[in-house]
């Protein structure tokens, strides 16, 4: 049995762990590492349908001009984007979660959601 679609079947997989990570855990660090391992499958799927086997990177050599020849450059440059996007978003969920902690003492999403409601009353 060979497998063709390992590098998709791989970011599946990731996605599924980061989503259920996001979901279940009640400590904001871990879900902002589930939400990075989101991030990270989302890159792999993007790459492993942008390769194609058997083409190069689309740099233009020797004259060789067919576009049959290289690879499809937008999923690379979505992949680039998107990292830039989620470092940045990222840092603004650590960021916030710093500061959340200095004022709660607490990375739990319910105890924070109790003391919030108690200073409302």
């Amino acid at each position: 049995m060979s497998l063709h679609n390992y590098q998709e079947m791989a970011a599946m997989i990731l996605f599924g762990i980061g989503f259920t990570t996001l979901l279940l855990q009640k400590n904001l660090i871990k879900k902002i590492i589930g939400f990075s391992m989101m991030d990270a499958a989302i890159y792999l799927f993007l790459a492993a349908k942008g390769y194609i086997e058997g083409r190069t990177a689309p740099i233009v050599v020797d004259g060789v001009t067919s576009m049959e020849s290289y690879i499809n450059p937008i999923p690379a440059g979505l992949v680039l984007t998107g990292i830039v996007v989620s470092v940045s978003v990222t840092a603004l969920m650590l960021a916030l979660t710093v500061r959340l902690y200095r004022r709660y003492h607490t990375l739990d999403i319910d105890r924070i959601t109790a003391l919030v409601r108690r200073e409302e009353q």
